[in-house]
């Protein structure tokens, strides 16, 4: 599950970044729609492995 969860997270970074990247390759200004839903995509995925990696320290740690 957890590889899964980075998989997935990994995905929508790589989705946001390509977004942006064809919203400014369009002529799209720092306004553009999507911009916007990229920088969303790339903020939710960065979350979702921040979150992960902290659940895994916190796991870790509970073991000790």
């Amino acid at each position: 599950m957890k590889a899964l969860t980075r998989l997935t997270s990994g995905l929508m970074v790589f989705i946001g970044l390509a977004i942006v990247v064809r919203t400014i390759e369009a002529g799209g200004g720092p306004a553009a729609l999507g911009i916007l839903v990229g920088i969303l995509f790339v903020a939710a995925g960065a979350g979702r492995l921040y979150v992960s990696r902290s659940r895994e320290r916190d796991a870790e740690e509970e073991e000790r």
